[in-house]
């Protein structure tokens, strides 16, 4: 089996989060994704792909939100069936490493359940909402109303890359942005809206683990500036790629790894 993958789902509260395995280390490393209109489901191969180098050193989970959720679903709650996963698969404690909206999520799991975290990587990710964000979510949610995938697509894409990766991939976009394809619109819009209503910057001093945070200067979804307050207030170490943007882990993706590595392995 492939770094022995495992794809599955976990029941939570009377639905389901899927989650993907990998990896045939000793340690426990946690990722959780930031928001996508693309579920987990299906996506160990070209994950492992992306988190290879952890692979030796680390058992890698990754889990998805939900299956069923309602108006009102929450950042803290979506910690809160990450931590009901972390049980039900008898991971005491992890590394972590939370992209955008898995970002909020990790910190949010940080600052409740302390003792499941043993070092925090945070990438491009915000601690409360701005206007770049505001901005982005509604017009997300806007799209999502009206079952309009393709915008939600071209627009994230658009402000996620910078212009040479978008050059680069010019030719495929238009067939890119339909073949992504949520299977439950109204969900991603829920998501997106948990978002916009999370703020946990005046607890983030509760935060006592280890913190790396990452941030793009050209970040045009959460923006820098939400990476540098982060860091700024918990006190921890940031680095900051000047020419990459939202998607850094993925422009970047080698260079971006190997700093999460390097921090978690000291």
């Amino acid at each position: 089996m492939f770094y022995n993958l495992i794809e599955d789902k976990i029941k939570i509260n009377n639905s389901y989060v899927d989650y993907i395995a990998f990896g045939v280390g000793s340690r426990i490393l946690i990722i959780v994704p930031g928001l996508s209109v693309r579920d987990l489901k299906g996506a160990g191969i070209s994950l492992v792909l992306m988190y290879k180098c952890f692979a030796k050193d680390y058992r890698v989970y990754l889990f998805g939100r939900r299956h069923d959720i309602s108006e009102g679903f929450s950042i803290w709650d979506i910690a809160d069936d990450t931590a009901n996963a972390m049980r039900q698969l008898g991971v005491d404690s992890a590394d972590f490493l939370g992209v955008s909206q898995g970002g909020m999520i990790s910190m949010a799991l940080a600052i409740k359940y302390p003792d499941k975290i043993r070092k925090l990587v945070l990438g491009v990710t915000a601690s409360r909402p701005n206007d770049t964000i505001r901005k982005n979510i509604n017009n997300w949610v806007m799209y999502a109303k009206k079952g309009d995938y393709v915008s939600i697509n071209k627009e994230t894409f658009s402000l996620m890359y910078t212009p040479p990766y978008l050059k680069k991939y010019k030719l495929i976009m238009p067939f890119l942005v339909r073949l992504v394809k949520p299977k439950d619109i109204n969900r991603f819009a829920i998501l997106a809206l948990s978002i916009l209503t999370f703020d946990c910057y005046e607890r983030l001093s509760e935060i006592k683990c280890p913190v790396l945070v990452i941030g793009g200067e050209c970040d045009q979804i959460t923006t820098g500036e939400a990476s540098v307050e982060i860091a700024e207030k918990i006190g921890c170490e940031i680095y900051m790629y000047k020419e990459y943007g939202h998607a850094v882990y993925e422009e970047a993706k080698k260079d971006f790894n190997k700093r999460v590595y390097d921090f978690l392995m000291l």
